[in-house]
């Protein structure tokens, strides 16, 4: 502070144009020398003006769009050092700090006025934009209609059901990655991946960052050769291997970098989302949603649009939401969606409604999964009122890349109460259930999801029923799990065990494989009321499961007992057989 007080206005303890030994000059103050013409300074100010600006946008890539809160600091950020460059560059001393202060105002009197009308234009564009004058907007962000559960939510085959979340399935990644020795040195697992309908199956894929500055400086001539599938049915991880390397992705530099060559590609852009996808051929793609903010200047962001670039080309194309391609799976953010919900939920009623009587107002729970439906991926997350009870009224669908959203109403338990029901049945473990999975399994409401390990490994799955979660059914199998679920709505008398219907055989043949071995070993154990038998084939080095429920004849086994048996591959300790065949002897 001293030091700037000292170049503004002279010396510490001594008025401007009195010497520092105090005695007073007599005269007025004489002005610093300027720097040539007044044309020469006003085209030097402007010139650097333009090349700090031109370094803050290379790296701060500000939307030059009026709806965009960078675009007003990115004008203020030029006014300061417009007018920084002219009083350095004018040198004048004043003999006081009010007269130094109305040579300034007169001096700078363009990028003064701009700032106060960047102020101005904020402030009125943030009121306009108040719910207390925009209610019914909001209300309108997201249309839903009412829905039938039964008639529009499908019974999901059972081996198209996605059984891993997304930290198992990074986890599987980095596992893989580790297996190989050309990438695992130079190239490291993105922490975030997309779920995507892939070829009529549910994966996720994971694209390959640069493990720092130095790796990328020995591969970037040839991109990042390769990304990851992980099928979320059957855990199986795929490196796909390209042809020509990925060149545009967040671990790039300069140019490259992902979000610069969006930028300067579309420099008046609001990119809300960028997801990583891929084609039917297999064809990596970002996926940049492209919004606007449709109530006053910075409130009620929706989506308008897509940027698709290919990733190895870095080839852009932009579409209207009506227009983008059937494969893409994911426009519309999660997060995003959510927030319009919550919207529709607190102001359907209108704005004083929220705040007194809350007549009908809702919102959604805390966390959301994802359903593969008619080649579509479709959000769900619970609805509840605003009170913040403990249970749900019903639950949303909303399709990601259409934003069609449904209401289903269906009073029941909220997810973690699901989550809390379903690790109570394996307390023994300390299993940790996954955020459940929204399933019509024989017209019922039913949520769904995988027991994880301490190491995030998936152990077992368990199935609860939405209006009366204390209907819980576990297995290591998903047959199994299946099996002991519909045990168990029979015997609630939620169905008639007449009203079942088998699974279509392609539920196991489309996914499982065969073996056959003489038992090495074999032990059992009593888990939630029912025997699990674990058995370890000569030459094999994992253990397989299955109950006496499932298969009775388990318990006639011996060690060197030959047989047959179907799973479903996986990498853990304990596989889960789906069905086994053997001659006891006799």
């Amino acid at each position: 502070m001293d030091i700037l007080w000292h170049l503004l206005f002279g010396p510490m303890g001594a008025p401007m144009g009195q010497a520092q030994g105090g005695s007073p000059r007599r005269g007025p103050a004489r002005p610093r020398r300027a720097r040539g013409t007044p044309f020469t300074r006003l085209l030097i100010s402007l010139l650097l003006t333009l090349a700090f600006g031109a370094v803050y946008f290379y790296f701060k890539l500000p939307a030059l769009n009026v709806h965009s809160g960078d675009f007003y600091w990115f004008i203020v950020f030029l006014c300061i050092v417009f007018s920084v460059c002219m009083i350095t560059l004018d040198g004048y001393r004043a003999v006081t700090p009010g007269e130094y202060l109305r040579y300034c105002r007169k001096r700078l009197a363009v990028p003064f006025w701009t700032v106060a009308l960047v102020g101005v234009v904020v402030v009125i564009g943030s009121v306009v934009g108040w719910a207390l004058f925009r209610a019914p907007d909001y209300s309108r962000l997201l249309p839903v209609e009412e829905g039938d559960f039964t008639a529009e939510v499908s019974e999901i085959s059972w081996n198209q059901i996605p059984m891993l979340d997304e930290d198992s399935s990074n986890n599987l990644a980095n596992r893989k990655l580790g297996e190989l020795s050309d990438l695992v040195s130079q190239f490291t697992v993105s922490t975030s991946s997309a779920q995507i309908n892939y070829q009529g199956s549910p994966v996720r894929v994971n694209y390959l960052n640069y493990g720092g500055f130095f790796k990328w400086w020995n591969n970037y001539r040839n991109g990042i050769p390769a990304y990851m599938t992980i099928d979320m049915r059957t855990q199986e991880v795929s490196v796909v291997r390209l042809e020509e390397g990925i060149k545009y992705s967040p671990s790039e530099y300069f140019g490259r970098d992902l979000s610069r060559h969006l930028r300067f590609a579309y420099p008046t852009c609001l990119f809300d989302d960028v997801n990583f996808e891929i084609d039917e051929t297999g064809t990596p793609y970002w996926v940049a949603s492209v919004i606007d903010k449709t109530i006053g200047l910075f409130d009620g962001a929706d989506v308008i649009g897509a940027v698709l670039m290919n990733a190895v080309t870095g080839e852009t194309t932009y579409y209207d939401v009506a227009d983008i391609p059937t494969w893409v799976d994911r426009v519309y953010a999660a997060d995003l969606l959510v927030a319009q919900y919550n919207y529709y939920g607190k102001y359907n009623n209108g704005y004083w409604n929220s705040w007194f009587s809350q007549t009908g107002c809702t919102t959604t729970t805390q966390g959301y999964n994802f359903i593969a439906q008619d080649d579509d991926v479709w959000m769900y997350t619970g609805i509840t009122s605003v009170t913040g009870d403990r249970g749900n009224i019903g639950f949303i669908l909303v399709n990601q890349r259409t934003k069609e959203a449904r209401y289903y109403s269906c009073a029941g338990a909220e997810e973690y109460s699901a989550m809390s029901s379903a690790q109570g049945a394996v307390q023994q473990y300390s299993y940790k259930a996954t955020f459940p999975l929204l399933l019509n399994v024989s017209d019922q409401p039913t949520y769904f999801m995988a027991l994880k390990d301490s190491a995030g490994l998936v152990k077992m799955y368990a199935m609860v029923n939405v209006q009366q979660y204390q209907v819980v059914a576990t297995g290591y199998s998903l047959e199994e799990c299946r099996n002991n679920y519909h045990a168990q709505l029979v015997s609630n008398k939620l169905i008639d065990e007449e009203a079942l219907t088998p699974p279509p055989a392609s539920d196991v043949s489309a996914q499982t494989v065969s073996v056959s071995g003489a038992i090495a070993d074999i032990r059992s154990a009593n888990i939630d009321g029912n025997t699990v038998f674990y058995f370890l084939l000569e030459g094999g080095n994992v253990y397989y499961t299955i109950s006496a429920k499932s298969c009775p004849a388990a318990v006639l086994l011996n060690p060197g007992d030959t047989v047959t048996l179907n799973y479903i591959p996986q990498d853990s300790l304990l596989v889960p057989a789906e069905s086994l065949v053997f001659d006891p002897g006799f």
